[in-house]
């Protein structure tokens, strides 16, 4: 069954958006990935189109293991979200500070996960510089993980929301799937050259890729 689409034709980025449900997030993470990239996330008076993602697997004898994933070493209390039904929000704080976003995928019981690495701003700019900064330009506003977080008000207590739920302080609207660039995940020391990074081209609001000091050269990773 088809999803049931709406025409938007205004904002920077006409298409359609699609009334579906958090199931067609029930993919490997490359898909799932192909799928959240050109979205439309929402949160607290600010309203962004994903334009990077990165796909995360999980546990080693599971359909997609992978060493760089939180949830490799199997669930422990805050990752349990990455075990979980899809289309829910798992949240983390990176190097302790900054809260990063991921959205659940694969079936119910397995692990994976998108982590959400960049927006456009398309409504709500004026709130989004009030939690950023008004020396944040406007192509940072949601540039990096934390940054993301920060401008759509996202917080840990978001951990496990439905992203599908209408009630929701947090939401994501799925479009069409839209053409994407590939390359390998920034930052990470594990299963560096994995081209699981997706993000559309030509943006200035794409984060920059810096390898991991402690990744193995290119090409001597998987």
């Amino acid at each position: 069954m088809r999803p049931r689409c709406r025409v938007v034709k205004g904002g920077r980025r006409p298409g359609r958006i699609c009334a579906v449900s958090a199931e067609q997030l029930a993919v490997d993470p490359v898909a799932a990935a192909r799928r959240v990239l050109g979205a439309t996330l929402r949160g607290r008076g600010v309203s962004a189109t994903i334009v990077e993602v990165e796909a995360y697997g999980g546990v080693p004898d599971g359909p997609w293991p992978d060493a760089a994933a939180h949830s490799y070493r199997g669930p422990n209390g805050r990752n349990a979200v990455m075990f979980g039904p899809p289309g829910r929000l798992y949240t983390y704080r990176s190097h302790g500070i900054h809260v990063c976003a991921n959205v659940a995928c694969g079936p119910d019981g397995t692990a994976a996960a998108v982590l959400l690495r960049a927006a456009v701003i398309e409504d709500g700019v004026e709130t989004a510089v009030s939690r950023r900064g008004a020396a944040v330009r406007p192509a940072g506003l949601a540039r990096g993980p934390g940054n993301l977080c920060s401008a759509l008000g996202i917080t840990m207590a978001d951990n496990g929301v439905d992203l599908f739920d209408p009630d929701s302080p947090v939401r994501l609207e799925l479009g069409d799937t839209v053409a994407a660039v590939s390359g390998p995940r920034v930052g990470i020391s594990q299963a560096a050259d994995r081209p699981w990074r997706l993000w559309l081209a030509g943006l200035p609001e794409v984060s920059a890729y810096r390898r991991s000091p402690r990744a193995p050269a290119p090409g001597a990773s998987d």
